[in-house]
This record gives structure tokens, sequence and C-alpha cells, in this order.
């Protein structure tokens, strides 16, 4: 039975680690539903009406800045964005980290270094699945899954695929 106890609790703790890369990208929409719920709690909206404020506001920051993500092109701006996704999310992997390690190891240095690595970890996370919003670099899909370059070079051999698609892809006049 005590076997059976340790080899479920590597599960679950590895559960718990997926769980959180996983959901790394949604801390920042969570923060603010959450911070909305409160507000609108403290303003008389009752359970109900709070949650469903919640819902409705971490959507709302999810698909603004997956759109806002998507949609600028300067590289900078882009980097600022993920980075405000990018913050909380290692907040929030500091935090289980060290909840984690604190199962195993008694509070000090080492507990404190496995926290930061898990800030680290999990924010990296957050940050490229930022990148996952992104659509392809000329919105052109030939096919399933294949996006074509954004420029050819001059006397640069195409593949079939993309030469038989560019083929088709013309208009005939006549």
């Amino acid at each position: 039975m005590i076997i059976l106890g340790i080899i479920l609790s590597v599960f679950a703790i590895g559960f718990f680690c997926w769980l959180l890369f996983t959901l790394a990208v949604y801390a920042l929409p969570f923060f603010v539903g959450m911070t909305a719920a409160f507000a609108a709690y403290h303003h008389g909206y009752g359970m109900l009406g709070s949650g469903l404020i919640a819902i409705v506001v971490g959507a709302g920051v999810l698909v603004l800045g997956q759109i806002l993500f998507a949609a600028v092109r300067v590289p900078i701006l882009r980097a600022c964005i993920a980075l405000i996704f990018a913050i909380p999310a290692a907040v929030a992997g500091y935090h289980a980290t060290l909840g984690i390690a604190h199962i195993c190891i008694p509070a000090g240095t080492l507990s404190q270094i496995l926290a930061l690595l898990g800030a680290a970890l999990v924010g990296g996370t957050a940050w490229s699945r930022m990148a996952i919003f992104i659509p392809p670099a000329t919105g052109e899909v030939m096919q399933e899954g294949s996006v074509p370059p954004a420029a050819f070079l001059p006397g640069q051999r195409l593949g079939r695929a993309v030469a038989v698609h560019l083929d088709h892809a013309r208009p005939t006049s006549r």
C-alpha cells in the first residue's frame, strides 16, 4: 500500500506540473477575471453576477491579448504583449514550484532555487505559447499545415506542391 501511495504521488505531481505548464498562458486572464469578480461582488452584484463578470472579463482579456499579439508586427511590441502574459504565469509558477519543493525539501536555499527555476520555465512556456496565436506569415495556407515562405528569391527552386498550387492560383486570361 505504501508503494502504491508513492507511485500515485509521483503521478499526481506530474499531473499538476503538466496542468501548470498547460494553463500558464491563462494566468493573466484568470487574475484579471478574479479581480473583476471581487470588485463586482463588493459592489453588490452577488455570487452569480460576479462569476459571470469574471468569465466575461477573463475571456475578454485573453481574446484581446491574442488579437493584439497577432495584429502587431513590431517585434518589441509583441515581446511586451507576451511579457504581460508571461509575468503572471511566472509568479504562479514560482509559487506552485515552491509549494511542490516544500513537500520534499525543507525551506531553504535549494527550495528557492527550484522555485526560481520553475518560475523561469513556466514563464518561458507562457511566452512561447503566445506564439501559437500567430497567424501564418502570408495568411495563405496551401495544403493542410503547409505555409508558403514569405518571399522567394530569384532563381530559387520551388517544391512541386508549391509550384502546382501557384499554377492553379493564377487567373487565366481568355
